[in-house]
């Protein structure tokens, strides 16, 4: 599970392999206790759940990084290397 990205004390990570649980591109985020699957195409909530205002933070950074998580999503699914991303600001 490579850590892609961290920002405002919340991890952003994305499994190898992971494309049948939610048959979509997604990436996983943790805050504290809480954790949550969240597409990359829109930001749905897909699984789990995080605090309101961190998942409006993890929401606004899939808008603005989301050419960047589709290259990773299909490094991801072929098990190669995935590179990091900036954070949000």
């Amino acid at each position: 599970m490579p850590t892609i990205s961290m920002f405002y004390g919340i991890i952003i990570y994305m499994y190898f392999f992971d494309n049948k649980k939610h048959h979509k591109p997604h990436i996983h985020a943790e805050y504290a206790e809480y954790k949550a699957a969240l597409s990359i195409d829109d930001g749905v909530l897909l699984d789990g759940n995080l605090p309101r205002k961190q998942l409006k933070l993890v929401q606004a950074w899939i808008a603005i990084h989301e050419d960047d998580l589709m290259a990773d999503w299909k490094l991801a699914i072929d098990g190669q290397e995935l590179f990091r991303i900036d954070p949000l600001k």
